[in-house]
């Protein structure tokens, strides 16, 4: 279930997901069990190569594409369903992490028990969905990433790496499990997860995702992987007021405040979470021991008692 923090973005959401039943019908809610997730936005001329490009079956199961548009105002939605996925068109731009917890949600209603995530710009290699969706599959961990660091990468950016080095260390400080790619995309998760965690990020959802399944006590695990240059297009990440400039450096910069945000801001909300349930634990448990040990207890006790041998206090119980 998805719990929503913003009542627009669920009406949105809610909206996004009675359109697409009445699209697909039937074929909405019997998904195959592997549900491959892509949000786009602007990808018309790179989605369609990417979607044609994925496998049908993964790990010997059957796979669905559903790709959402994320508020596009060129032929993606048109390209992606050309393609062979089966997509949901959102009318508003929100962000990708926004995109991605709807996918989710059309993945879990649909049926699906695994969700797999790439992205639309063709940077991971298909061939490597199986890789990371083998150990869910066979139980052995309940959120997949790939990872650049145990893998490689094309760019030569030295501003990247050193941020994705960063907030990788970082997080593993924070939350205990080491970390070495808190970014990558082509991921594979029990579709369940995806509704037991919380989801608010618009946009920078990757990590608030890593940071709530690690939270919850889910079995996390990383394995090597590729990305490679973007070679249709341009990158969304790090737009700001000087983007129509491009220049890397200024974009980076402002990618890397505000994911900076984002973890720090998730792990917070997180550890309050879970402290305000530990909380609420310790007084329900406190509650129960009181009642246990209060006068109906001892009334009880006495009953039996001045019952005598060979009598029931509780006439009912008697055989």
């Amino acid at each position: 279930m998805t719990t929503y923090s913003n009542p627009r973005d669920q009406a949105v959401d809610d909206a996004a997901v009675a359109a697409f039943t009445q699209s697909y019908g039937e074929r909405a809610t019997s998904l195959s069990p592997v549900a491959i997730v892509i949000a786009a936005y602007n990808e018309a001329g790179a989605i369609g190569p990417v979607i044609e490009a994925l496998p049908e079956q993964v790990c010997g199961l059957a796979t669905t594409v559903i790709a959402v548009a994320d508020g596009c105002a060129d032929g993606t939605a048109k390209e992606a369903m050309t393609a062979g996925a089966m997509v949901a068109d959102v009318p508003v731009n929100r962000g990708q992490g926004a995109a991605l917890r709807l996918g989710y949600r059309l993945a879990r209603d649909g049926g699906a028990a695994y969700i797999v995530t790439t992205d639309a710009d063709g940077q991971y290699n298909p061939a490597e969905i199986e890789r990371v969706l083998a150990p869910v599959v066979a139980g052995e961990a309940d959120f997949v990433t790939g990872s650049r660091r145990l893998g490689s990468q094309e760019t030569h950016d030295f501003i990247r790496r050193a941020g994705v080095l960063f907030f990788a260390g970082s997080l593993s400080l924070l939350t205990g499990q080491k970390i070495s790619d808190t970014t990558f995309g082509l991921r594979a998760m029990r579709s369940e997860v995806t509704g037991a965690v919380r989801l608010e990020q618009p946009q920078y959802q990757a990590s608030e995702l890593l940071i709530g399944v690690i939270t919850h006590g889910y079995k996390v695990a990383e394995v090597p992987a590729t990305i490679h240059r973007r070679r249709i297009g341009e990158s969304k990440k790090g737009q700001n007021p000087l983007y129509g400039l491009h220049l890397p450096g200024v974009n980076n910069l402002f990618y890397g405040i505000r994911f900076a945000r984002v973890i720090y801001g998730t792990w917070w909300r997180e550890r309050q979470l879970s402290r305000s349930a530990g909380r609420a634990g310790s007084s329900a448990s406190a509650a129960r021991a009181a009642k246990m040990s209060g006068p109906g207890s001892v009334d009880a006790s006495a009953s039996s008692a001045a019952a005598g041998p060979g009598r029931d206090a509780d006439p009912a119980k008697r055989t």
